[in-house]
């Protein structure tokens, strides 16, 4: 039902992005910006010498996306990060305009980095083909916006849909919507929409299961503090990797909380390549750098002097360091056979020596 022969990888701006190919690492600005400009630019800037493949943008109003209403539903509950606030209010802060958001693809064409951003209403996906962006994200909460689906499918253009609280059949119809407007490149990455997330709800488990499941690139967008678990998901699979990204976590702003500095950020990418190198391929037998070291393998050793006509017994032939003699496996065979020459204490024991 799910499954489909479609292309296991997608492509963004020539950059190859799937199982066998390094991890694609994108560093989310959200609301990091703090409504300053010079920052937006710095955080691109930040990006690139940390080793981001990516930045992304949102393109949203405090309009496109909710009213301007007190009714309780509009209100962030007790215990959420910013509770107390209307969904207006955090909207409005955290926004970034729109037309700083062609400047920034300019710096970041120049500084031969990616950036797209997530479209959250049909007039923000035709801002951003204005822009020429070379893909789109979905957050998780628009998953069940099929419309908005179609309108970013019918760009032709990679779509990374962001599965956050969404069930296999809500993620199969988002998959289905896309393929079904022509669009072949999706990617599903595994998200927990909590703010921060806790290591015990990650799951990241689903990320192969979505892979192998809709046959698709699957990866992580990780609310969860630290840089543990961006590490973790590439070691499960995860062919892309979307973390926030701040300047510093002392700014006052919305996602500063769950957000990795410069430093974090760069020991993150980091800790992803090396743990890239690690899974390496499916191998068995010497690697080439263990050559020299077959030589400390366990073989049968003379232990004692022997005599020419003396018999092997478990006293003057053992099991030890180093090899080259005969394996250990054929011990019973040569006990009670005679050596054909006087052999002393030391000697790997050999064929041609009985």
């Amino acid at each position: 039902m799910l499954k489909n022969s479609s292309t296991p990888y997608i492509e963004i701006a020539s950059r190859k992005i799937g199982e066998g190919y390094p991890v694609y690492i994108i560093a989310e600005l959200s609301a990091n910006h703090r409504q300053d400009f010079g920052e937006a630019e710095k955080l691109v800037r930040a990006a690139k010498a940390a080793g981001a493949d990516a930045v992304k943008l949102q393109t949203y109003t405090a309009d496109t996306l909710t009213i301007d209403c007190q009714a309780e539903c509009f209100i962030q509950p007790p215990g959420s990060l910013w509770q107390g606030r209307t969904l207006y209010d955090l909207y409005r802060e955290g926004s970034m305009p729109w037309e700083w958001q062609p400047k920034l693809k300019e710096l970041a064409d120049d500084l031969d980095i990616d950036l797209f951003s997530t479209a959250f209403d049909s007039t923000a996906v035709d801002f951003l083909e204005q822009m020429a962006v070379p893909a789109y994200k979905l957050a998780s909460f628009e998953i069940v916006d099929l419309p908005l689906i179609k309108k970013i499918a019918l760009t032709g253009k990679p779509l990374i849909i962001s599965t956050g609280m969404a069930t296999l059949g809500e993620i199969d119809e988002a998959v289905s919507t896309v393929r079904s407007f022509g669009a072949s490149q999706v990617a599903l990455l595994k998200c927990t929409s909590a703010y921060p997330a806790k290591a015990s709800n990650m799951n990241l488990k689903t990320i192969p299961h979505l892979s192998v499941t809709f046959n698709l690139p699957a990866g992580l967008s990780d609310h969860s503090e630290g840089i543990a678990i961006p590490i973790a998901a590439a070691a499960v699979g995860a062919s892309i990797v979307e973390k926030h990204f701040t300047l510093s976590r002392k700014n006052e702003c919305l996602d500063a909380a769950f957000s990795l500095e410069p430093q974090e950020f760069r020991e993150m990418v980091k800790s992803i390549r090396l743990t890239e190198q690690a899974l390496g391929q499916v191998c068995f037998g010497p690697l080439r750098d263990e050559y020299e070291n077959l030589s400390f393998r366990r073989s049968l050793v003379i232990v004692k002097d022997m005599k020419k006509g003396d018999l092997l017994t478990p006293e003057n032939v053992r099991s030890i360091r180093p090899g080259g003699g005969i394996s250990p496996k054929y011990f019973d065979m040569v006990l009670g056979k005679e050596v054909k020459i006087n052999v002393l204490k030391g000697t790997s024991l050999t064929w041609g020596l009985i």
